[in-house]
């Protein structure tokens, strides 16, 4: 399967349109429509469902989808990264990072590091670690910002300076919002929102310990902070978050207690054969978190 007819493929898919499709895509309705049906053929299988005005994907559309995508992606990075000059540092650096505070000194070190390599970008891939960490595996992402808990032993890793506590997002005219803590006990009987991660449940529900037989847990998110709040804002229930600048005059944050700690880590696969703007940026990654640390002793 070529990579124009994926780049076809996805088009069509996004577009929901054939002839959208084509115009964006310089060719001809006909020659569009033919390729993907020349696709389905070759895979066996109906990737769209077809009506008279738009195309929709079909359950094994949306698996191509996905792969195609990340193949998409992987030819790109590829493309930019062999067209460098040996000793000039430039290229994209992809990375996968979950919605944790420790974007603050990653993005410092990112700015920081592209005053000395104004040639270097980035591309920021904001997903659970699950995710992310299947993205490392296929090579589409260079590195992971990965919330704890999470299994590193497939990867080198960099500890970020911040901890991240949990919180509970609640709206403000809400019965709890009067405690300055919340304790296990005081969310008994209360519709939760939680993380979906089930690493991250487990850590959740061993500080409920014997009450989490009663949590009444009525949705769960993957990400991200602006959708739980709006959900918290419509009364749904209260979340379970990680603690984030709450700018709704509406909702407000509550500690655990005892609280909950999480740590974050920079990783990226062992084995990897590393392109001269990671290695020059991992350089300036370890310096940077040396000396934070070497201040705050």
């Amino acid at each position: 399967m070529e990579l124009r007819v994926l780049q076809y493929f996805l088009a069509a898919a996004r577009e929901e349109n054939i002839t959208k499709a084509a115009a964006l895509l310089h060719i001809t309705q006909p020659t569009l429509s033919r390729q993907l049906m020349q696709m389905e053929e070759e895979l066996g299988v109906k990737l769209f469902r077809r009506g008279k005005h738009n195309i929709l994907l079909t359950e094994e559309g949306m698996l191509l989808r996905r792969r195609a995508q990340e193949i998409v992606d992987l030819a790109e990075k590829a493309a930019k990264e062999v067209k460098r000059e040996e000793e000039m540092v430039l290229g994209e650096i992809s990375i996968g990072c979950g919605e944790t505070q420790n974007m603050k000194p990653l993005s410092e070190m990112i700015a920081s590091f592209r005053q000395k390599y104004p040639d270097v970008s980035f591309n920021i891939y904001t997903a659970i670690a699950d995710d992310v960490k299947e993205r490392l595996e296929n090579g589409v992402l260079d590195m992971g910002l990965l919330l704890e808990p999470v299994e590193v032993s497939r990867y080198h890793y960099l500890r970020m300076p911040l901890r991240e506590k949990w919180q509970v997002l609640m709206r403000r005219d809400f019965q709890l919002a009067e405690k300055q803590k919340i304790t296990p006990g005081d969310l008994e009987g209360i519709p939760l929102i939680m993380a979906k991660r089930q690493s991250v449940r487990n850590e959740l529900e061993n500080w409920f310990g014997h009450d989490k037989e009663k949590l009444d847990i009525v949705s769960t998110c993957n990400l991200s902070h602006h959708n739980q709040s709006i959900m918290v804002e419509s009364g749904i229930g209260v979340a379970l978050v990680m603690e984030f600048a709450c700018s709704q005059d509406t909702l407000c944050l509550r500690p655990l207690d005892p609280e909950i700690e999480s740590g974050c880590v920079l990783v990226w696969k062992k084995n990897l054969t590393l392109s001269l703007a990671m290695q020059r940026f991992l350089e300036y990654v370890k310096e940077y978190l040396t000396e934070k640390e070497n201040l705050e002793e």
